[in-house]
């Protein structure tokens, strides 16, 4: 089995340097390099139990998101993990089901692990608990969605300007009757999604029709079943634009289902561009947002605090979104 010395010999530097290295602090690059090919090579690995014995570290994240089988979730996980493992953090995620109690349930273990620090993406705008662990000292990187009143780090898309510029979009293809699917009005992300959609009416002076917002569950129950009811008005709107993935999956099957042609019977917008803008005739109009860069970015912040950098705290980072028009929103003239 190999050893640290062994690394060392390898790699030709000392013992002490590899130490540092194993223990997160930042050394020369080109030492980082012979490190990891010594490692790689040698297969090295080192007993994070122990190591943390010695250092009062366990090289262990916490992250906690509200669905496991969320494709969104999945996406941020990819690029967090590429982040981690490249200081030698290992993660242990775990699954809230939308409810803010098993939230609190699984901080709680995430502190008996004696993990180093935490990423969340919170099920509400409720942050009592989260503040506590803050104070305890422990870091912790918000993802995806912010809290009201909460000083913590976060890492977030610029969510009013996406749905503002889809909204936009819209608009300048003809459309003044825009239905909006917006998020539970207890996450601060639908907040921000709903705020930039009635930012862009007002700014082109058209009357908000509050019977054409209807608010469900990120899921995509919840899209489907407030498609159902948007159909049940007397007058419909021109344009569907969805706030977020699950809940466009869910309105394109009740589309599907009762035989409406996106882009000519309903023009319809989405929020996440993934495979489905490649299954679907014609292709969806997304807001598109980097979730592989949500997830690095809020790992990168995280290694930051957990080495003790306590510079600008807290730290919002707003990563600009993109739109992709396409014919499933029609032009009225």
């Amino acid at each position: 089995m190999s050893t640290i010395k062994d690394v060392a010999k390898l790699s030709g530097t000392s013992v002490g340097t590899v130490s540092r290295y194993l223990n997160g602090y930042k050394i020369k690059s080109i030492n980082s390099e012979k490190i990891e090919d010594a490692i790689r090579h040698l297969n090295f690995s080192i007993n994070s139990i122990a190591r943390g014995l010695k250092t009062s570290k366990t090289f262990t994240v916490g992250i906690l998101i509200p669905k496991l089988a969320d494709i969104f979730s999945t996406h941020i996980i990819e690029g967090m993990e590429r982040a981690f493992d490249e200081f030698g953090y290992s993660i242990l995620v775990c699954d809230s089901r939308n409810c803010l109690e098993k939230e609190k349930e699984k901080l709680k273990l995430f502190k008996e692990k004696l993990v180093d620090g935490i990423i969340l993406m919170p099920v509400e705008d409720s942050g009592e608990h989260i503040q506590q662990m803050l104070e305890e000292g422990m870091p912790i990187v918000l993802m995806d969605r912010l809290i009201t009143n909460l000083a913590c780090d976060g890492v977030v898309s610029d969510n009013v300007n996406g749905a503002y510029q889809a909204v936009e979009a819209i608009i300048n293809r003809g459309h003044r009757k825009i239905g909006m699917i917006a998020g539970p009005r207890n996450i601060y992300t639908a907040k921000e999604r709903l705020e930039g959609y009635l930012r862009a009416l007002k700014d082109y002076n058209i009357e908000v029709d509050d019977n054409f917002i209807f608010y469900s569950d990120y899921t995509k129950e919840g899209g489907y079943q407030a498609t159902a009811k948007l159909y049940q008005l007397k007058e419909l709107p021109t344009v569907i634009f969805t706030s977020n993935y699950e809940m466009t999956i869910g309105a394109i099957k009740f589309l599907n289902e009762h035989n409406v042609a996106i882009g000519e019977d309903m023009s319809f917008f989405g929020y996440d561009q993934m495979e489905l803008s490649q299954i679907i005739v014609p292709p969806i109009s997304f807001v598109v947002q980097s979730m592989e860069m949500i997830g690095r970015k809020a790992a990168e912040t995280l290694i930051s605090r957990m080495k003790g950098d306590q510079t600008g705290f807290p730290h919002v980072n707003r990563l600009k979104t993109e739109i992709i028009v396409t014919d499933s929103v029609k032009r009225l003239y």
